[in-house]
């Protein structure tokens, strides 16, 4: 079985670079595949690799200058723009009619629409890490509005090719699938991960912890608002923010403006699984996901979750009031008090930590990973 992805990078700290690297190794460790990447817009000389990639994938790199554009000033930037990816499409349908996959993967996110219109005999599959309604979104940007008319209409037309072109759409959540209502197949399979358990929270440190880019998707603005109130009931807990990201700067000003001296960020650390096992509550701010990673990982530790019911992933994962809280997206004095009635409470805090690490099996990587099996076999079988 031969199968190839395509992802602009794996250069960068993310869930998608994350769980593909996870995935293609498995591919070719378990099931004995013939596994390809073609990395678009990277150059592993200068930005190598994030995650481990077991030599035996092939990564095939196009080293395509994508950020050239942002050099010129319109209108020349949008003939640079034609032009890289006049040679995108180009050089990537050589790359992959050279390979001549059995299957032929793309990412939702990133020219997904280009990858399955590709001449070839692939099975065409678009796996959907982002949740459709927020991919390629203007939510969080200050856009004109020129430029949100004619993102209305690529957009439009952008997944209108995928429906038309793409054998199967895979995606992370039911919710999310219940978006692409004109695709030919849909499926879900969620993520899963690989990441080693060091020893399972006690749930007895006073320690609330958190996970995530500093943008303004993963709403630690609203964490933070969150805490403010809470800590004013239990001053002597600590929530700890994991995480990098251009917001940095003004949390740390929410943080002074607020007068809270029990909240720290810290950079990203390879070493999260210890950072899990020393907390007692997971906390997800976020106002969308494409699954929340963060969030199986920390239930995998055993830590009970306090989220924002976003779309998508929170309500896959928690069952509230059993091994966490859903609370009504954007509700932050109600965010707040389900973090006091776990930070007052150990039994009901102990007792959420057994019932998440048991609703986590589900997402071992042996089941989900026989789900792509199964379906890779299956759809290559059909087309025969």
């Amino acid at each position: 079985m031969k199968i190839v992805y395509v992802i602009d990078s794996l250069a960068s700290k993310g869930g998608a670079e994350r769980i593909l690297s996870d995935k293609m190794n498995y591919m070719v460790e378990h099931f004995g595949y013939d596994v390809y990447v073609i990395t678009c817009f990277q150059n592993t000389q200068t930005d190598p690799n994030v995650y481990f990639l077991s030599e035996k994938v092939n990564q095939v790199n196009l080293g395509i200058h994508y950020y050239a554009q942002y050099r010129y000033r319109y209108p020349k930037r949008l003939w640079v723009k034609y032009s890289i990816y006049s040679r995108l499409k180009k050089e990537l349908t050589a790359a992959v009619q050279r390979i001549n996959p059995d299957v032929l993967i793309g990412l939702g996110y990133f020219n997904a629409d280009m990858v399955c219109g590709i001449q070839c005999r692939a099975v065409k599959v678009v796996e959907s890490h982002e949740a459709r309604i927020f991919t390629m979104s203007d939510k969080g940007l200050n856009r004109s509005f020129f430029s949100r008319v004619y993102m209305k209409y690529y957009r439009g037309r952008y997944f209108r090719r995928i429906e038309k072109k793409a054998d199967m759409v895979v995606t992370l959540t039911n919710g999310d699938a219940k978006e692409w209502t004109k695709a030919k197949r849909v499926e879900v399979i969620p993520n899963f991960t690989v990441m080693p358990v060091v020893k399972q929270s006690t749930c007895e440190n006073k320690r609330v912890i958190a996970v995530g880019r500093l943008e303004w998707q993963k709403g630690f603005d609203r964490l933070v608002d969150a805490w403010a109130i809470a800590s004013q009931q239990y001053p002597d807990w600590q929530l700890d923010i994991f995480g990098s990201g251009k917001l940095g700067d003004k949390l740390q000003q929410q943080i002074r403006t607020h007068g809270l001296d029990n909240v720290t960020i810290y950079p990203f650390t390879p070493n999260i699984n210890k950072e899990y096992s020393e907390s007692s509550i997971f906390a997800l701010s976020s106002r969308f996901e494409g699954f929340a990673l963060v969030m199986l990982e920390a239930m995998k530790c055993g830590l009970p979750c306090v989220s924002f019911d976003c779309p998508f992933g929170p309500n896959d994962l928690i069952t509230d009031n059993e091994n966490g809280y859903l609370v009504k997206d954007g509700d932050v004095p109600a965010f707040a008090n389900c973090l006091c009635s776990l930070m007052e409470d150990e039994d009901k805090r102990k007792a959420f930590s057994r019932a998440s690490v048991e609703r986590v099996k589900g997402y071992d990587v042996d089941v989900v990973m026989s789900r792509w099996k199964a379906l890779i076999e299956g759809l290559v079988n059909q087309s025969a």
